[in-house]
């Protein structure tokens, strides 16, 4: 699916991305493309670009291809954020968190004129979790993932303590914290949900992205795209 990546990465660089911008980069196996399309229009066309990203991968990208990395402290304010997802449902809502980050991404989303997404067809759902199986993602402090997993099962959740695969014990973000992976069996109403969950103390955030995103970029195997 490294063609569906590509190619919506480009169309969404070459669609939103326009010189003396801000841009806020996401996390994820699609957002690469996007990262070497930016370089390359910055190279051909001499871009003025500001690049924000929203995780230790992004900004490793950023600096890989010799970028201008800022964070918000300089650029509170975005033009355009880009960003893969794991799923997104027909009104444009997303569950991201996936890889591992969320909270860097969505504060990065959040500070953007226009959030896009970026995947392959794949992702392409018209309910979330028609394509991603594995729940919604939620950050939560160490300390409480126990009393935060059982305020979640009164919710109708079924959460699971993600573990890590090449290492002893669960998964670490970013921010060292855990996540609690939330499956569920039924179609939420997803903005009331994700502010319940929020609310439960020692949930950071949730990999729910509802309401954020402008515009979603699919990219197929044969290298054409649809938008919604």
């Amino acid at each position: 699916m490294d063609a569906g990546k590509r190619a919506a990465a480009r169309c969404a660089v070459d669609t939103y991305v326009k010189d003396n911008q801000a841009l806020g980069i996401g996390s994820g196996s699609t957002i690469v493309f996007a990262v070497e399309r930016i370089a390359e229009r910055v190279k051909e066309e001499n871009l003025n670009l500001f690049c924000v990203p929203s995780s230790f991968q992004a900004q490793q990208l950023i600096t890989q291809h010799k970028l201008t990395l800022s964070d918000l402290d300089r650029n509170p304010e975005l033009d355009v954020a880009i960003d893969g997802a794991d799923d997104v449902d027909s009104d444009l809502n997303a569950i991201k968190g996936g890889g591992g980050c969320l909270t860097q991404e969505k504060i990065v989303a959040s500070c953007a004129k226009q959030f896009v997404i970026i995947a392959d067809d794949r992702k392409d759902s018209k309910q979330l979790g028609d394509a991603f199986k594995k729940g919604i993602p939620v950050e939560v402090i160490p300390m409480s993932y126990v009393p935060v997993m059982r305020k979640m099962e009164k919710l109708g959740l079924k959460p699971v303590l993600r573990m890590a695969q090449a290492k002893a014990g669960p998964v670490v973000t970013d921010n060292s914290n855990f996540i609690i992976d939330c499956l569920f069996d039924k179609v939420h109403n997803w903005k009331e949900l994700n502010t319940q969950l929020n609310l439960i103390p020692g949930v950071v955030e949730t990999g729910l992205f509802v309401g954020m995103a402008e515009c979603a970029i699919f990219g197929k195997a044969d290298g054409t795209v649809s938008k919604r």
